[in-house]
This record gives structure tokens, C-alpha cells and sequence, in this order.
């Protein structure tokens, strides 16, 4: 789903966006706010590339972190829950991953969580096996991800 067409929908139900990002650094902020017109619902962007950001800034607890990793569908969800909460808007996106090179046998290069978080709703994670198919490419598909998934859960909303 494209930027434009998740912005769209977003204005139309009236819903404020938040990001909340680490293996992309910032790439789907920036990619929503490359269109035009986007800061009438995209509302920031939290890039939380350590541990340590992360607990500082969308407050993901240290023992979430040493049980789970910082590439787990547990650090995924506090930090869209956490994001929504920070920012008072209506929807969340976060992710957290190993874009490469790199990885291990129990986590992998491409192996991306995602969070989704909306206002009154139960938080949504889901992990994504991308493989290892270049940082380049794994940020990308990353990216691509997320906007299908703010897509999808601002198609759900009624206006």
C-alpha cells in the first residue's frame, strides 16, 4: 500500500499516526512524510535504534528486553503500545529487527516484529521472515510491511 493511500485513509477517519522504529531508522516516517500535506495526520516518529533508546524514549522495560531481545514480538508490542500512549494519537506502528548482515541460528538476518496499537484495541504483533536478501532490501520490504498494516487496521475504522 502506498504512503499516499494510507494518508488518505487516515484523513478521512479522522486518525492521527505515530511511528515507533528501529531497523529502519526512521525510513516509514519519513516515508508517509515525503507526500505532501502528511503532518495533518502523521504525528511523529520515534527512532529507538538501542536498547537503550528504547527504554528511555517509549519506555520498553529492561526485563523485557534480557528475557526477549530487542528483536521480539514482546519489545514489538511495548513499543507500539507504548508509542500510542506517548503521543495520544489513535494508531501505532513499531518495528524492531535484524536487517543485516548478520543475524544467528535463533535469530536471523531479515527476521522483522511488528506492533500495532490503536486506540481501545488490543495490541497486534506478528513476525516476518524476510530472509536474507540484503539491508537494503530488508528495510525496504520492512517499510512496505508497516504501511500495509496501518492500511489495513485504518480500513477496519469506522468513520
Amino acid at each position: 500500500m502506498s504512503a499516499e493511500l494510507v494518508l488518505a485513509l487516515a484523513r478521512e477517519k479522522g486518525i492521527r499516526i505515530v511511528t515507533a522504529e528501529s531497523c529502519t531508522g526512521g525510513l516509514i516516517a519519513a516515508t508517509l512524510t515525503e507526500v505532501p500535506g502528511s503532518s495533518d495526520v502523521f504525528d511523529r516518529g520515534y527512532v529507538t535504534y538501542s536498547n537503550r533508546a528504547k527504554q528511555e524514549m517509549l519506555w520498553v522495560q529492561e526485563k523485557t528486553l534480557t528475557a526477549y531481545g530487542a528483536v521480539s514480538e514482546q519489545v514489538a508490542y511495548e513499543m507500539a503500545e507504548n508509542a500510542l500512549f506517548r503521543s495520544g494519537v489513535g494508531l501505532a506502528v513499531s518495528v524492531t529487527g535484524i536487517a543485516g548482515p548478520g543475524g544467528s541460528e535463533f535469530k536471523p538476518e531479515g527476521r522483522v516484529c511488528f506492533g500495532l496499537a490503536q486506540a481501545l484495541r488490543d495490541v497486534h504483533t506478528e513476525t516476518v521472515e524476510f530472509g536474507a536478501i540484503g539491508r537494503a532490501k530488508v528495510r525496504q520490504a520492512t517499510v512496505d510491511y508497516a504501511l500495509a498494516l496501518l492500511g489495513s487496521a485504518l480500513r477496519q475504522i469506522r468513520a
